[in-house]
């Protein structure tokens, strides 16, 4: 059951297996109403708004079964869905928002959708809404509330007031804010098949009549206004954990999958495919834009890039994008029967080293890093000035693109308004200046201030199949062990579910994009984020991040803003940014209206106008 807010960061991944030929048919022998893209990427589970779910191929899967208020286009622009709703400001002091659900649409299972459905993300994103329920503390490492939601600590539940209201005739939702807060038309809920979340909870095992379903909707409404811990406990737990499957077949309970998106979910094989088919009930009553006689897709998952190329060129798959080597994209450009579209992405590669104990973890981290102490912030300095960016640019980007460059901004990407300026004032030409091996004899006279022998560091990355990551760490591992650092990194399979875990000193993945705000990517460092992977507390950038979030700034304001979040980042060596994602996408050549979108979900943001020429 996936919130269809727009969110605005999830993680890259980067992890698969490989899938054996045989599995699929090619592309060019199946009917003209399937589309196969290859995925880098394994899918984790149905529910990317769970702590640890929030991975860029979990949301493109939900996104394809989900339709809310508005999406992003590949502008990027914002495009409200006036097919399922509307959204207006009905007060401006004090300030409210009114969402209505247009009457007459329907879940996949034929059951109306209605305001109803929005309360749910008042439930998971309202830390006051879990303490007055009794449904456990957000804030809580030890113990995770009913309700285990990335949301909690952010814009919604730091500026709304009191309880949604609803509607008479329950089609709509009105919230009110503290104050007219940046991005309003993005913050607010998106809907939920809160009737199923009760059947599942009451231990229901398939769909159930169109009474039933009305019933359990009216007992959630109920449950919800009356602050209801046992039932909402209940649905917590299953929101929680039964969606975090990575297997869907028949015997899969048909109540995990309903949607009101272009499609549902058929079936998940783990570390090999997804396949979605078309919802029958958005052909008769669509939420959002119909489809153009694409029945079919299927998401083959390839971890390697170069066989994943080799299998566009044997038309085994239509769409391919992924993280590409020097190799595949040589491929690719000699595939007659495809063609390449270029575009930015809005992902960005980066270092991150541990401070603390990430929130929602019980076991606290202990490592070299750990602290605001002289000694871990001399040793993460080091760690980040022999890091060798230049170096994992010049050999594994720029041979794909030659214009890339190393990134030296974590909030601005290269070329965008402020990049320049921030790099020139965060500090971060504390890691920049001088040589390589400049850089590695400072970091180890660092090093060797506080210890005799290597620091002993376990790094995070990725899928053992993923390439690309693995030139990363070989090359990093090198360069660190010449700054007296001891690197142990091995690719580990489902890597991503250990990115908050205390057993790791330091990782690299990348961050894609998901929306245009104010905030940016700021919240990745709030102390109680629920993106802050790495324990980091700095009350200097919570402030910030909470002005960013709150308040309406002009670009000038909101920069400086920016640049003092980035001066703290350099000056407590929590991150570096190394480079931006080169945009490679491979197309069938008959497959028309694939438009790579910089933002997440990049290839299926449109997929309802994916067709076939004749």
């Amino acid at each position: 059951m996936k919130l269809t807010r727009i969110a605005k960061v999830a993680i890259a991944t980067a992890a698969a297996a490989g899938l054996a030929v045989s599995t699929l048919s090619p592309a060019n022998a199946a009917t003209r109403s399937t589309v196969v893209l290859v995925t880098s990427n394994q899918l984790t589970g149905l529910n990317p708004s769970v702590t640890n779910m929030n991975l860029t191929f979990n949301s493109e899967v939900a996104y394809m079964q989900g339709f809310g208020f508005n999406y992003y286009n590949s502008d990027p622009k914002l495009i409200e869905n006036k097919l399922f709703g509307s959204y207006k400001i009905v007060s401006q002091k004090p300030f409210k928002v009114q969402y209505t659900v247009n009457k007459g649409k329907v879940w996949s299972d034929g059951t109306p959708i209605t305001g109803v459905d929005l309360l749910l993300s008042h439930v998971t994103c309202s830390s006051s809404y879990s303490f007055t329920a009794k449904l456990g503390d957000p804030t809580d490492n030890d113990v995770r509330p009913a309700f285990d939601s990335l949301c909690y600590g952010g814009k919604y539940d730091s500026h709304h007031v009191g309880l949604p209201t609803l509607s008479g005739d329950k089609m709509s939702v009105t919230i009110e804010y503290d104050a007219k807060i940046p991005d309003w038309d993005i913050t607010g809920p998106g809907p939920s098949a809160v009737h199923t979340l009760v059947h599942l909870a009451e231990g229901k095992d398939g769909l159930q009549s169109a009474a039933a379903n009305l019933a359990a909707k009216a007992k959630f409404e109920k449950a919800f206004f009356d602050y209801n811990t046992k039932l909402m406990k209940a649905a917590g737990d299953i929101w929680s954990k039964a969606y975090n499957i990575t297997t869907v077949d028949e015997s899969t309970n048909p109540l995990l999958l309903v949607g009101n998106g272009g499609y549902i979910l058929k079936s998940a094989v783990t570390g090999q495919a997804v396949t979605l088919v078309l919802n029958p009930k958005h052909v008769t009553n669509p939420s959002g834009p119909k489809t153009s006689g694409v029945k079919t897709v299927v998401f083959r998952v390839v971890g390697d890039g170069t066989a994943a190329a080799q299998a566009l060129r044997n038309q085994e798959v239509d769409i391919y994008q992924g993280q590409p080597t020097a190799d595949s994209v040589k491929i690719l450009s000699e595939i007659p029967t495809a063609k390449i579209i270029g575009g930015d992405q809005a992902v960005y590669e980066h270092i991150d080293l541990k401070a603390g104990t990430a929130n929602g973890i019980s076991e606290p981290y202990t490592g070299p890093f750990a602290g605001d102490s002289q000694k871990a912030r001399d040793l993460r300095t080091a760690f980040l000035m022999a890091y060798p960016r230049d170096e994992i640019v010049d050999k594994l980007i720029k041979p794909i693109n030659p214009k890339a460059v190393r990134m030296d901004s974590v909030l601005l990407l290269p070329g965008e308004p402020g990049y320049a300026d921030l790099v020139k004032n965060s500090g971060v030409s504390k890691y920049t200046k001088g040589s390589q091996s400049e850089r590695e004899a400072a970091a180890l006279a660092m090093v060797r201030k506080h210890s005799a022998t290597d620091v002993k560091v376990n790094m995070l990355w990725g899928q053992p199949s993923n390439a690309r990551r693995a030139s990363e760490a070989q090359i990093a591992k090198a360069a660190l062990a010449r700054a007296g650092f001891d690197l142990n990194a091995p690719g580990r399979s489902g890597w991503s579910s250990y990115l908050d875990s205390s057993e790791y000193d330091a990782q690299f993945f990348a961050w894609v994009k998901s929306a245009i705000t104010q905030e940016g990517n700021t919240d990745i460092f709030y102390s109680d984020g629920g993106n802050n992977l790495v324990g980091y507390k700095n009350q200097t950038v919570d402030k910030a991040v909470e002005l960013l979030r709150g308040t309406l700034l002009s670009e000038k304001d909101k920069l400086a803003q920016y640049l003092i979040v980035e001066k703290e980042l350099m000056k407590d060596a929590i991150t570096l940014p190394i480079f931006q994602h080169p945009g490679v996408t491979a197309v069938n050549k008959k497959l028309q209206n694939v438009k790579p979108n910089p933002l997440s979900p990049q290839l299926v943001w449109n997929y309802w106008e994916w067709k076939y020429s004749k």
